[in-house]
């Protein structure tokens, strides 16, 4: 497999090897490398209001392609388990219900909301049985306001990860946060999901590809902010545009504060308006497509019609034609890498050096 490797000083650093979105073995290893170790949305927990509610979903489909489900027993506490069944493999649960177990249609293999092994017919002669194996594995669960997340493999905190936004926009009414279903939309994007990232992680092409966020946003005053897994890009309104009513207690009182753009290692979008969040999750297809998927989570529908948040649509299909003509570009003979603008791309660069160190 190709070695990465970033300069750590962005005036010296070139950028990652195209072979990031041209190699099939880079896009397997990450699978494990990269995304099974990352923490990801899985849901809100509306999605199990009630007791007994089981929703069950694919970890990223199309690529990590892990069967899940979120339950909600009557106890009322949340699970997140797996949704194969210990016996042969069977999946559980097929679409939401609400229920009091979860009883295997294959075999008859009986599970409590919370996982635990109930009750298996025609296994009384089994010996060492059951064991805890026989129990459905459970995932670490993080909640956020109404958002919920999830990791295959916690070796790292979901607070290294989520800090510094919880911080920035702990004032925010998280807790009122709608799923809007008929606002929110998937594209299919033909270009690596590394190359729709990066793209989102600097303002420097704002000017030049964005005519819209262009008249609200002043891109003078545009800023990075870096942090160990995620980043912050601040969006600050031009003359009299949309913006937030900043309270006192937030670090950002007194500016003209348009959009919080938020990034979270690898391919998580958090983009907060005066109006509620579009959270964008970059979903791997293939070496050379992705999809790209707009939740969209309302907290005044009012706000909706104004500044930074309105014609999401126009600036995704703006960022498509680009990330799509670069996917095509990058197998030029001629290009190998490029360099970085130090004050406009600092998130592809760190966005580059997770690369490079989780890859290895």
């Amino acid at each position: 497999m190709p070695s990465f490797s970033i300069n750590p000083d962005i005036r010296r650093a070139q950028t990652i090897s195209k072979e990031m979105y041209l190699s099939t073995e880079v896009f397997e290893a990450s699978k494990e490398k990269i995304f099974a170790h990352a923490w990801q949305f899985v849901g809100d927990v509306d999605r199990v209001g009630d007791a007994g509610s089981v929703w069950p979903f694919t970890l990223l489909e199309g690529y990590l392609n892990e069967p899940l489900l979120l339950s909600r027993d009557a106890e009322n506490r949340l699970h997140l388990l797996s949704n194969v069944c210990t016996h042969r493999g069977n999946l559980l649960a097929n679409e939401p219900c609400k229920t009091n177990q979860l009883r295997c249609k294959y075999h008859g293999r009986v599970f409590g909301l919370d996982g635990k092994f109930q009750f298996m017919p025609e296994f009384t002669e089994v010996e060492n049985f059951p064991t805890e194996a026989d129990h459905l594995s459970q995932l670490p669960l993080f909640q956020w306001g109404k958002l919920l997340f999830s990791t295959l493999n916690p070796q790292i905190p979901a607070t290294a990860y989520f800090a510094e936004m919880m911080q920035r926009v702990a004032w925010m009414p998280l807790d009122l946060l709608e799923f809007r279903p008929d606002l929110s939309k998937d594209y299919k994007v033909e270009a690596n999901w590394a190359l729709y990232c990066e793209n989102y992680l600097e303002g420097f092409h704002i000017p030049f590809v964005h005519n819209s966020l262009s008249k609200v946003l002043d891109w003078g005053n545009y800023t990075t902010e870096v942090f160990r897994y995620s980043n912050l890009q601040l969006g600050i309104a031009k003359h009299e545009e949309a913006c937030f009513e900043l309270p006192p207690e937030s670090p950002d009182f007194g500016k003209k504060v348009a959009a919080y753009y938020f990034w979270v290692f690898p391919n998580m979008m958090f983009n907060f308006y005066p109006w509620g969040l579009s959270l964008n999750l970059v979903l791997p297809q293939s070496v050379g497509q992705c999809k790209v998927r707009f939740l969209v989570f309302e907290w005044d529908a009012a706000k909706r019609n104004a500044g930074a948040g309105v014609g999401l649509d126009q600036v995704e299909i703006e960022d498509e034609e680009v990330v799509q003509q670069v996917q095509r570009g990058i197998r030029s003979r001629f290009y190998q890498q490029g360099r970085y603008a130090p004050q406009h791309e600092q998130g592809t660069h760190h966005f580059h050096q997770l690369l490079a160190e989780f890859l290895g």
